[in-house]
């Protein structure tokens, strides 16, 4: 069976002329267009980047050497940071996502730059948000569908919990999750962390807001596992002194009661006494020691920020320029008339032969 090849032939001198004989609807069509685009580029509001930029650092070797040097005076192995971390900088940006840190972002107090009115964030993103011109009707869907559901509005006594949100807690998550953006770079690890809101002041609010909230959050991972150690350290120094204060106790209360006496069976008395005094000492003295490590071993696992960049108030918006929202709208309403019209003629310049 022999194939046919089909070839599509587009007459373009007719192309041309069908769109100058109807260049006035296609003026009208992208003046149209324009004035859309300008209506929504003025109906929505600005919006403000702050930026923040921070360096993770490692602790120095000298510190580390001194651990493990006074570790080495009391007889301890302790290898100082040969140990992994599960968390490291590639992955900050699914830290920063999570719910957990999202949430402990709920209750951060803002304040409006031109009134000087504070609110919680979550209160200032659910309320006090000016609405674009594109998202009225959503809005009004969501004012109408909140009239049937009031009764399922959680009381004044609800307290959120990560892992049980709302509707509306979810929604106010996933609108700081948009407005929150952390990248870091492979080759310095240098973390970026970029927050946009319609109001500049709290765009630098919320930006060392965010700094701060995973310095906190890096930190309490790092040092978790010493600082276990330490309170566990702690409880050992507090039994051992215990101990230690009661066998001193037993055995100068008992001398003090056999002071005269010089039979055989009472010094062996004073003598166990003694060294049993002697072996909660050591004890005792070995665990202070054994606390002095721990607490130096939870300020060498608290890592340090160097902070390139503070946030700072925004001057200028980041939002995109209205003459580029015209054009791009103009734009589209010249390629709506024209493909329109190549639609209704297209059997006038587009013939496909065999």
């Amino acid at each position: 069976m022999d194939e046919k090849n089909k070839i599509l032939n587009i007459n373009l001198i007719e192309v041309i002329r069908l769109l100058i004989a109807d260049k006035k609807k296609i003026f009208v069509y992208s003046c149209v267009a324009g004035v859309i685009g300008v209506i929504l580029a003025f109906g929505t509001p600005k919006v403000y980047k702050s930026t923040v930029i921070l360096a993770p650092e490692e602790s120095g070797n000298s510190f580390t050497g001194s651990i493990s040097s006074l570790a080495a005076m009391v007889g301890m192995d302790m290898k100082i940071g040969q140990t992994g971390d599960a968390i490291y900088p590639e992955i900050y940006p699914d830290l920063m996502g999570s719910t957990g840190f999202i949430v402990g972002l709920f209750p951060v107090t803002v304040t409006k730059e031109k009134t000087g009115e504070a609110y919680s964030y979550m209160d200032y993103l659910q309320n006090h948000q000016k609405i674009a011109v594109s998202d009225y009707p959503f809005a009004l869907i969501s004012t109408i569908t909140k009239k049937f559901l009031e009764d399922d509005q959680p009381g004044p006594d609800h307290q959120i919990n990560p892992r049980h949100l709302t509707k509306k807690e979810d929604e106010i998550l996933q609108v700081i999750k948009g407005n929150i953006n952390c990248s870091v770079d492979k080759k310095t690890n240098v973390i970026t962390i970029t927050v946009k809101d319609q109001d500049p002041f709290i765009a630098a609010t919320v930006a060392d807001s965010v700094q701060l909230h995973l310095q906190r959050a890096i930190t309490d991972y790092r040092t978790q596992k010493a600082r276990i150690d330490l309170e566990f350290m702690q409880q050992l120094f507090d039994e051992a002194k215990e101990q230690y204060t009661k066998a001193r106790k037993t055995y100068a209360s008992f001398c003090d009661a056999n002071s005269n006496v010089s039979l055989q069976s009472v010094r062996s008395k004073i003598d166990d006494l003694e060294n049993e005094m002697q072996l909660k000492y050591n004890i005792y003295q070995q665990v202070v020691e054994q606390l002095q490590l721990a607490k130096a071993k939870v300020q060498e696992r608290t890592p340090a920020f160097t902070i390139i960049q503070d946030a700072t108030v925004p001057l200028k918006h980041s939002s995109r320029p209205k003459i580029v929202s015209l054009v791009i709208w103009m734009i589209l309403g010249f390629m709506l008339r024209c493909g329109m019209l190549f639609w209704k003629h297209r059997k006038q310049f587009v013939r496909i032969e065999d």
